[in-house]
């Protein structure tokens, strides 16, 4: 996954940190993370505050990376029971 910016480029993958999940740029920080935070009313500020090896691009980089995946989703309907 890349954008013409970059912004995926801050998403990183490595088998020695958190079992190969996606990080922001090799830190022990995962998208997950991210997300869990702000799914759970944290604010950018607050996150940054809280994590200040992060930068505001790793939270969009982190809701860019999310979208992509939830964008090429394929739905099905279920069937009525």
């Amino acid at each position: 996954m890349s954008t013409k910016d970059g912004t995926l480029s801050r998403i990183t993958f490595n088998p020695d940190i958190l079992g190969g999940k996606p990080i922001i740029r090799g830190l022990r920080i995962s998208v997950a993370m991210i997300l869990e935070l702000l799914a759970k009313g944290a604010s950018n500020q607050e996150i940054l505050e809280d994590y200040p090896d992060l930068e505001m691009a790793d939270i969009y980089a982190a809701l860019l990376y999310a979208y992509r995946l939830v964008e090429s989703e394929e739905v099905f309907e279920q069937a009525a029971s």
